[in-house]
């Protein structure tokens, strides 16, 4: 455990030089006094408390006798003086029930104890709120309720969350704990992940009809979007309202990407034109309090209606898709559902005379560079430390929420294809959870179908 994983701050800002407020008994003593009483209302408990429990109950089985340590982390500086939104690291969120409310700094404890029914006894400390006559109210503008507003009691947050809570001063660190930045607890942290609870799946579904709303807005401001010059930041901007009024914010960086900028992968740049003709590209997706996202990507006409050779490259990818998901139940290894998309991939490239005459080499992968599917949850690539058998190679259980996202991307300046396919990119992600005996698209409301998709967008757009 380090010393600033104690801290609610990665660093220590220096305010010498902007702070005027007066440092005297006199105005110590008047700005404490003179305030109504404010009675300390008990929340109930939160709905994710019970499964927090249980899920703290299964790390412990594997831990017995250790001492485990789960830090939230300290809110990142962005410069000088500002900091990032706070969000928790996910296994600390997952671990505890505490979502986007969470104290920066704040430290889950694990302790081994000696019981039948228990192997360990859990604590939360964090950075209590200040009283009204202490000085940090007031002059402290990382943690002054003065500068950030109300923050909780411990006895509140012990009653939301179902855990003993103690103030952050009184924890201790030892060499011996262990803590995130070990192999075998940041695994395991990640595993437990990969099988969700019936209140991860409510959450996901939520957040997945979040997105769908906003999907629907971004159609209703093409025309806006096609106006400005930097239309996918119009794009952009309409699906983060949309995640700030639904959710906490965005699961990860909004793709905007219409035209040639489609064949980027990662495009957050979002800074390019929305024009008539285009496809447009958006892979975005709401966090929700809980911290639980979706990931959605949707590729629709910018007018409202494909051209021949763009409704025959979305049909492709459509196609790998349907291919993919058709598989998918338990009992099947994860990365078959890759491999049946990349099947069609292949055979569509090959059927349209890109690829060599080489059989053994899997050349449709210059158009397709990515994997199908990911875990999903708290995190938008969820359950990334867990061991490979577990994962890639391991057997889909019913529960387990990945994506399914096959794509096209054909490069502006790629030799290698007609000049009529360069610059189009297309990608088709949803939202799988499976079942017991086959799996549910969690965004299938979401338009599709290439005729589906024209329909949805010429009557959103107007």
């Amino acid at each position: 455990m380090t010393e600033s994983a104690q801290s609610t701050h990665e660093v220590e800002i220096d305010n010498s030089n902007r702070s005027t407020t007066p440092d005297s008994d006199l105005f110590n003593s008047y700005v404490s006094q003179h305030w109504a009483d404010r009675p300390e209302e008990t929340p109930d408990l939160h709905a994710a408390a019970p499964f927090a429990a249980n899920r703290r109950t299964a790390l412990g089985a594997q831990f017995v006798g250790e001492r485990l340590v789960i830090a939230a982390g300290a809110m990142k500086q962005r410069s000088n003086d500002t900091f990032y939104q706070y969000r928790a690291h996910s296994a600390f969120a997952h671990l505890t029930g505490w979502g986007s409310d969470s104290e920066p700094g704040a430290v889950l404890v694990l302790d081994p104890i000696e019981s039948e029914t228990a192997t360990h006894e859990a604590t939360l400390y964090f950075r209590e709120r200040a009283g009204r006559d202490s000085d940090e109210f007031f002059a402290n503008p990382e943690i002054g309720e003065f500068w950030i507003g109300a923050r909780p009691s411990l006895a509140q947050v012990s009653a939301a969350l179902g855990v003993r809570t103690a103030p952050l001063a009184d924890f201790a660190a030892n060499d011996a704990d262990l803590t995130l930045e070990h192999t075998s607890l940041a695994r395991a942290t990640s595993e437990l992940r990969l099988v969700k609870d019936t209140y991860e799946l409510a959450e996901m579904q939520a957040a997945v009809n979040a997105t769908a709303t906003g999907f629907d807005e971004i159609l209703a401001a093409l025309p806006r979007a096609s106006a400005h010059p930097r239309g996918e930041r119009i794009v952009e901007g309409v699906f983060n309202q949309r995640a700030r009024l639904d959710g906490n914010t965005v699961g990860y960086e909004t793709i905007a990407a219409s035209g040639p900028h489609a064949c980027t992968l990662h495009w957050i740049h979002n800074n390019g034109p929305v024009l008539e003709g285009d496809l447009l590209l958006v892979d975005a997706g709401v966090e929700m309090d809980s911290l639980y996202t979706a990931d959605i990507t949707r590729t629709i006409p910018v007018s409202g209606t494909f051209s021949e050779v763009q409704r025959r490259v979305y049909d492709a990818v459509l196609e790998a898709a349907d291919a993919a998901r058709a598989i998918v139940r338990p009992g099947i290894r994860f990365g078959d559902v890759h491999e049946a998309a990349m099947a069609v991939i292949a055979r569509k490239t090959r059927e349209w005379g890109f690829l060599p005459e080489d059989d053994n080499t899997a050349y449709y992968r210059r158009y397709m560079v990515h994997g199908t599917s990911h875990h999903l949850g708290m995190d938008v690539h969820d359950c990334a430390q867990a061991r490979r058998d577990m994962y890639l190679d391991g057997k889909l259980e019913a529960g387990m929420v990945f994506t399914i996202e096959p794509g096209l991307y054909f490069q502006p300046d790629d030799l290698t294809v007609p000049v009529e396919y360069r610059g189009i990119g297309v990608r088709i992600e949803d939202d799988i959870v499976v079942t017991a005996d086959g799996c549910d698209n969690l965004s299938e409301d979401i338009p599709r179908d290439a005729d589906a998709v024209e329909a949805w967008v010429q009557r959103l757009r107007g």
